[in-house]
């Protein structure tokens, strides 16, 4: 119970360690060690600093943020970092201090940073040793799922990734077929003998390079309807969900979906549901899938393959990152495209036949992205809520258990 929990000070319970600069020109980027930043991994080293797991927390630049590494690390000089022997022990810490507002002890305004002092001095509620352990598998049990569906997540998309470029990039099929490598039925590793049609056995000059033979180099705007987004009066954005939710760019982007962060009840231009959205401000071609029909701001264009094909589109956008890297490049202040130049964008146009055919392929792959992100987001909004009432002692441990177990 919480009253049988001792009180403590977060400098007498989790006292933080100072990370140790590592500058880039000294790491071995072959190396497979982490290294932290206040803001996460920033890098790779071939040597830890720790020797354990580690948790790791923001002192300058990102304020407070709290991260944690399953194995041994390197935090550099704009953190600190704790371990304990006991990995149990260290993932409940973890937790603890997620839930204490740290980025909230801002404590330099020129330069923001946490000031170790200070977040020492904290009080805390300490419970015994194996209800610390409990939470921490309870919460280590959602996060561990999170974890899992990531890492599926991105073997998904690297193959749906490597379709695109094979058949629509690279034209492996059609060099498969010039070089004798793929007769007609015949199936190879990823070619299955059905396809064998759609592709053709030769290429061809064109001002873009060889071509497979029938494949037209036009712009953008023929094959995919672009809406360059417009960004609505700041009265019009509110935070606590009335209206549609309202993207700008980085700041709203995750790993495949954006995040609902702000909210728009006067939209001007308007995504739907499975549109591409392409950042188009400083940083140029970063990549999105819209989950819901939202609204976007002019940091966004929304993209739509004029059949329809959401994946084919998605792998596309991200297929021309080195074209929208030069318009990042050429910003006088910062980057930007404009609407004329991506529309203007030339490319490779597939028959509409093997774009379909695609689709149904790597949609199959994108639906189970889809799945595991929704999941994810479920397990993470159950986790922020578990967490403050178990490191606060106001949910039970027992109580918390089945409330999860009814849940997943």
């Amino acid at each position: 119970m919480v009253g049988e929990w001792r009180e403590a000070t977060v400098g007498e319970f989790t006292p933080f360690d100072y990370g140790k600069g590592l500058p880039e020109h000294r790491r071995n980027l072959s190396g497979e060690v982490p290294v932290f930043g206040s803001n996460g991994v920033v890098g790779f080293h071939d040597k830890a600093l720790t020797c354990s797991q580690t948790v790791i927390i923001g002192r300058k630049g990102t304020v407070g943020a709290v991260h944690y590494s399953p194995k041994p690390c390197w935090p550099i000089d704009t953190t600190f970092y704790v371990i304990d022997p006991d990995p149990d022990v260290l993932r409940f810490k973890y937790y603890l201090l997620n839930s204490l507002g740290l980025e909230h002890m801002n404590a330099d305004s020129a330069v923001p940073g946490l000031n170790r002092d200070a977040a020492h001095a904290r009080k805390i509620l300490v419970p015994h040793l194996p209800e610390q352990r409990t939470i921490a598998h309870i919460l280590g049990t959602l996060d561990d799922k999170i974890e899992l569906n990531r890492k599926q997540n991105e073997t998904l998309e690297a193959m749906a990734r490597a379709l695109f470029k094979a058949w629509f990039v690279d034209f492996e099929p059609v060099r498969a077929k010039i070089e004798g490598r793929w007769q007609r039925g015949q199936s190879l590793p990823g070619l299955p003998a059905h396809l064998y049609d759609l592709f053709p056995d030769r290429l061809v000059e064109s001002e873009l390079g060889e071509i497979p033979e029938g494949w037209e180099v036009i712009s953008v705007d023929t094959e995919f309807d672009i809406t360059m987004g417009q960004s609505p009066p700041g009265s019009t954005y509110n935070d606590i969900g009335e209206g549609l939710p309202f993207y700008q760019g980085r700041a709203d982007f995750e790993f495949r979906f954006p995040k609902r962060r702000v909210f728009c009840t006067a939209p001007t231009r308007l995504a739907k549901i499975g549109d591409t959205l392409v950042s188009v401000r400083a940083p140029v071609g970063d990549i999105n899938m819209a989950l819901e029909d939202c609204a976007i701001g002019r940091g966004v264009a929304a993209v739509r393959h004029k059949t329809g094909s959401r994946s084919y589109t998605y792998h596309f956008m991200s297929s021309i990152s080195d074209i929208f890297a030069r318009f990042d490049a050429e910003g006088t202040v910062f980057g930007s495209i404009g609407k004329k130049d991506f529309h203007s964008i030339s490319h490779v146009k597939p028959p509409r036949d093997l774009v379909l055919t695609y689709e149904k392929l790597a949609a199959n792959l994108d639906d189970e992205v889809e799945k595991n992100e929704q999941e994810s987001r479920t397990l993470a909004q159950l986790r922020d809520t578990l967490l403050p009432k178990l490191i606060s002692g106001a949910l039970r441990v027992k109580d918390a258990e089945r409330f999860l177990e009814a849940r997943t």
